[in-house]
């Protein structure tokens, strides 16, 4: 039984930090690209990092050098560490994983398995 679940998630202050974690059973780590996306009501999807099966990691422009995606085998975890937060970061976070889609942030909506979302407010 695959499962993922997101946690971490809360209100901060713009310039604020958060730490989400994708916590993954049931699937493997070879060869499985993990993504966070994010994602507003009323709006499009939004993909943010994704990390493949070799820990190369992929980021959003809007995101990239504040965000850090990092993966734990030994846990099956997949964290996104968030700093110098902005208002415009407010949105449902996501962990989606795949093991037969190519990882992109393209990718993202084919992929099997896809967490409840945590909520992220900045303000």
């Amino acid at each position: 039984h695959v499962q993922l679940v997101e946690s971490g998630g809360g209100s901060v202050q713009a310039g604020g930090s958060l730490r989400l974690t994708c916590k993954t059973t049931g699937i493997g780590n070879t060869g499985t690209c993990v993504a966070w996306f994010r994602q507003v009501p009323g709006k499009e999807r939004e993909g943010v990092a994704t990390v493949d099966g070799s820990g190369r990691t992929n980021y959003a422009d809007s995101v990239k050098g504040r965000f850090t995606i990092s993966r734990d085998k030994t846990k099956n975890t997949v964290d996104l560490e968030m700093n110098s937060l902005k208002p415009e970061d407010t949105a449902i976070y996501y962990c989606a994983a795949s093991s037969i889609v190519p990882c992109g942030f393209g990718n993202v909506p084919r992929f099997e398995f896809r967490g409840q979302g945590t909520q992220v407010t900045v303000s």
